[in-house]
């Protein structure tokens, strides 16, 4: 019988696999809408490092004889090419706004993913996760510090909550 550790970091790793791409799709987008710039080099950068994360997660995924959730796929699929395309219309703000807050559950998502590998004593899996929390975690911090001063921010953490 498969314990609900295993069950539960395949299905967290599932979520990643679509969820590195949609964010990566967004970035794409992002980042092309962006003048030349440090900040439009540092996010296709974050692209970069998040296709490398979904590589990651897929690897994980195959040594647990499991698969990408299809359906979560195609959807994050159709959610990260319309993030990167309403970015050259909705402005810079709130592309990075969004941006910072996702990366912040994205740190949490793969703590938990590194907790469970630990319960079935996984250590590589573990380190693994947890350093792709650290680096979700150096995403966040530049997005937050992106946004930082920024007259809608107040207003924005008001609604949408980003800690």
């Amino acid at each position: 019988m498969e314990s609900d550790a295993r069950k539960n970091l395949i299905r967290i790793l599932q979520n990643a696999h679509a969820g590195e791409m949609a964010a990566a799709y967004a970035y794409r987008g992002h980042w092309k809408s962006l003048k030349h710039s440090a900040e439009r080099q540092r996010i296709k950068q974050i692209e970069a490092e998040e296709w490398t994360h979904r590589e990651n997660v897929a690897r994980w995924l195959e040594k647990f004889g499991a698969k990408p959730n299809r359906w979560r796929e195609k959807i994050f699929w159709t959610i990260g090419r319309s993030l990167g395309l309403t970015c050259y219309v909705s402005g810079w703000f709130f592309p990075m706004y969004f941006a910072g807050r996702l990366e912040s559950q994205n740190v949490q998502e793969y703590v938990d993913a590194a907790e469970f590998a630990k319960e079935i004593e996984m250590p590589d899996c573990f380190e693994e996760m947890m350093e792709m929390s650290r680096i979700e975690g150096e995403h966040e911090i530049f997005f937050r510090q992106t946004v930082t001063g920024h007259r809608l921010l107040p207003l924005t953490k008001r609604f949408f909550r980003w800690s």
